[in-house]
């Protein structure tokens, strides 16, 4: 495959990120995970044991780092200081570990990001010698702030997360796409099939989710709709859909050499 997704130094075919909360087991998270084809996927440090923990069961032994690129993430995380010491306490259990998520909340109700926070940290943690990944809010100011702070990708959300609102403002969303010189995924919010599939359509280059697949009433089901509509986005971006027409039809056969 040539069109591949690039994060930082490293190219991936999947462009669906998957998360790893709310499943009813590892034994269901595996199966949603490999369902979804999903190389990249997220763990939240201060909810999932990754090896802190000893002598309870690790995701580590459920989903090898082998097999698959950790996305430490800082859910839970009111403040850059919380956010900062969580990622680097995710680098030391995964050996050194760079790419990480970056998430600075505002709010417990909404989950709204707080964005002065999340640009504080951001400066810190790229300043440190991580990759940030970092969930924002859909304001194109803030997320060409964040590029250039030096950013890997940025992740507007589409609605609040857990929500699954689907895509409330696709004009913002297309602004950031159009300025931005890095990755561009849809993060949070996403509710069903359909949705990833706009997000790749208007240009988004991945779409990160988990309560989407885990709450859905069969997740291994939903994850494996959700990797054809990411793919099936994806190709209709690059194919470029018709122009939109108002009041002007033009048939799909032609109009020439018809039978008098």
């Amino acid at each position: 495959m040539s069109d591949l997704l690039k994060i930082a130094d490293k190219v991936y075919q999947s462009r669906l990120l998957v998360g790893t909360g709310k499943y009813t087991d590892f034994a269901q998270t595996r199966a949603a995970i490999d369902a979804s084809g999903a190389q990249i996927i997220t763990v939240a440090i201060r909810r999932t044991n990754i090896g802190q923990t000893a002598g309870e069961p690790s995701l580590l032994e459920c989903l090898p780092p082998e097999e698959f690129t950790y996305l430490p993430n800082t859910a839970g995380c009111y403040s850059a200081d919380d956010a900062v010491r969580t990622l680097r306490l995710a680098r030391e259990l995964l050996d050194g570990h760079k790419l990480v998520k970056l998430e600075v909340l505002g709010d417990p109700n909404t989950l709204y990001p707080n964005m002065t926070e999340t640009l504080a940290a951001a400066k810190v943690l790229v300043k440190d010698g991580f990759d940030v990944m970092v969930y924002c809010s859909d304001d194109p100011i803030i997320a060409k702030q964040l590029e250039e702070i030096g950013c890997v990708a940025v992740m507007p959300l589409a609605s609040l997360i857990g929500s699954g609102m689907g895509i409330l403002n696709p004009w913002n969303l297309q602004i950031i796409i159009e300025n931005a010189k890095i990755p561009v995924l849809v993060d949070a919010g996403v509710g069903t099939a359909s949705d990833a599939t706009i997000a790749m359509e208007l240009g988004c280059q991945g779409v990160l989710m988990n309560t989407a697949i885990a709450a859905a009433r069969d997740p291994v089901l939903m994850a494996s709709a959700m990797k054809k509509a990411v793919e099936a986005g994806r190709e209709a971006y690059l194919a470029g859909r018709m122009p939109k027409k108002l009041y002007s039809a033009s048939p799909s056969s032609p109009t020439t050499g018809m039978i008098a």
